[in-house]
């Protein structure tokens, strides 16, 4: 079964004026599409991947065949993240999670503000392009950034916020700024999708 581009979950001026309506058009109809169709391209020749869902291909690169692993890792693990960017955004969202993710990430980070510091810092200090994750590793939440579009899927985390930080998520609007951007996206933050994941992930 080949891989799908899901539709934006809002339309691409919903986000306005934290990411503009040209980006995200250009973001996902370009860039996200892009990935998928490289994704599907390189496992035409492999049918034996085909029953796998994108998390369990991301998740056992070994038994993709190495002449396809880094093309699959790179768009299957483009695809994955930017699933799951467009699924944790809203207008509207920001503020603070409650209930079991709350006391989790207090748990985990001494406090929310100590969490959004740790989270803004490791999104703008990731050299290059890449992403800053929060993810549920050893029944542990936790904060990376990785280069590229690697994901703690690839080492064994269950991701269930990620900020995008290639230029091509916030340039035409923020250009050089990617802190500015990082401190925007905060107030986009759907943090009831963020708790339903971190409780799948918790189970």
């Amino acid at each position: 079964m080949a891989h799908v581009l899901d539709p934006l979950p809002y339309a691409c001026d919903a986000l306005e004026p934290v990411l503009d309506a040209r980006t995200l058009e250009i973001h996902h109809d370009k860039h996200h599409a892009a990935y998928v169709a490289n994704l599907n391209k390189a496992l035409e020749a492999h049918p034996a991947l085909a029953h796998l869902s994108l998390a369990e291909l991301i998740s056992d690169l070994s038994r993709v065949p190495e002449g396809i692993r880094a093309t699959v890792r790179n768009n299957g693990g483009g695809h994955f993240a930017h699933n799951l960017y467009w699924r944790t955004m809203k207008k509207g969202g920001g503020g603070e999670p409650t209930g079991d993710l709350a006391k989790a990430i207090a748990s985990a980070f001494g406090s929310f503000g100590d969490f959004k510091a740790k989270l803004t810092q490791a999104a703008v200090g990731q050299f290059g392009s890449g992403w800053a994750w929060l993810f549920l590793e050893d029944g542990q939440l936790r904060i990376a950034a990785t280069p590229g579009h690697d994901c703690p899927e690839m080492n064994g985390g269950t991701s269930m916020l990620v900020v995008d930080v290639w230029e091509h998520a916030y340039y035409l609007k923020y250009q050089n700024r990617r802190a500015d951007y990082v401190e925007a996206w905060w107030s986009l933050v759907d943090w009831g999708r963020v708790a339903e994941g971190y409780r799948t992930a918790a189970r």
